[in-house]
């Protein structure tokens, strides 16, 4: 168990050890089956008690197990994209539907922004995305194939961070790279390198404790990105953040996003966050998707107050009677 900023414990062989959940992909409510104490082997892959055991205490972060986890991708490539597409689907708990007839199709490499009130639907509609909630009817589909359960490709990041607060920074952002088998020395200069990119270079061997809010949120960033995943589910990540650092992180995200070529699925209750992330904005409420509109010239500051970017806002808010 790391006791300090720097300090990972090794045995003699070099494999790390420290007290932790098993792997799997948790939901935002700590839904999994199964904790434990977690001990990382030769190849670097968390193991517990159970299966899809929650990483990070109920707050996890959507990190695949090895079972079914892609070889690791060269640092000189970029994976490819993927299509995620809800047909007539009705999303919700069986006792409970959330929102029926949706139909939405986003391409490889797309942003969509999903807006709406609270209880609309929307972190059900991204749960359902990832695996951890079948439709109640209809299809949820990657790739033109049933989404059946939580994937290697499909990363989520929740607005509470889910670092693991016995394990530094730096080992944080490496842990989807054990559960892949990376070599330690090559996860180690992977993690490095994103957390240059995310401006905590001189953070790295601190605990997630010793550093602020938004750091953490880059933090969990860069973990949720360094396993190169083909999608990015997001709910709400930069909600708790004060106005300029989540206008930072907005930035931040965009320019991280950049030769990823990974699809972006991004829940906000913010309608101008939505429309300067979103390549279209889905709109929610009333228990069903009421529009998918196109958004001008997203990730461009200056079209804030562009005529077609405030016709699109006022038309938004009237549609979600605000």
């Amino acid at each position: 168990m790391s006791t300090s900023s720097e300090t990972e414990t090794e045995n003699k062989n070099g494999h790390e050890t420290g007290t932790g959940t098993g792997t799997g992909t948790g939901t935002g409510t700590g839904t999994g089956t199964g904790t434990g104490t977690g001990t990382t082997n030769g190849t670097g892959i968390e193991g517990g008690t159970g299966t899809g055991a929650e990483v990070g205490g109920g707050k996890g972060i959507g990190i695949p197990a090895a079972a079914g986890a892609r070889p690791p991708t060269g640092a000189g490539t970029s994976p490819r994209g993927t299509r995620l597409t809800l047909r007539d689907a009705t999303l919700g708990h069986p006792d409970a539907a959330a929102v029926s007839g949706v139909d939405v199709d986003v391409s490889p490499g797309e942003i969509l922004t999903v807006v709406g009130p609270s209880g609309c639907g929307k972190s059900t509609l991204l749960r359902t995305l990832a695996g951890l909630l079948p439709p109640l009817a209809g299809t949820a589909e990657q790739e033109g194939h049933p989404v059946d359960g939580p994937g290697a490709d499909r990363a989520l990041v929740f607005q509470e961070d889910a670092l693991l607060p016995w394990r530094t920074l730096r080992a944080n952002v490496e842990l989807p790279l054990a559960i892949q088998g990376l070599p330690r020395t090559e996860r180690r200069a992977q993690a490095t390198a994103w957390l240059e990119r995310v401006g905590l270079a001189a953070q790295a061997g601190q605990l997630p404790h010793r550093v602020s809010g938004g750091q953490r949120q880059r933090a969990q960033l860069a973990r949720a990105l360094a396993g190169r995943p083909r999608a990015v589910l997001m709910d709400e990540p930069f909600g708790a953040l004060d106005a300029q650092t989540r206008a930072g992180m907005q930035d931040l995200l965009v320019e991280v996003l950049q030769g990823t070529g990974a699809t972006v699925v991004f829940v906000t209750h913010d309608v101008d966050e939505a429309l300067f992330l979103g390549d279209r904005v889905a709109l929610l409420g009333a228990g069903r998707l009421t529009a998918v509109r196109e958004v001008p010239r997203p990730r461009d500051r200056t079209a804030h107050d562009a005529p077609a970017r405030l016709a699109l806002r006022r038309d938004v808010l009237t549609s979600l009677g605000t």
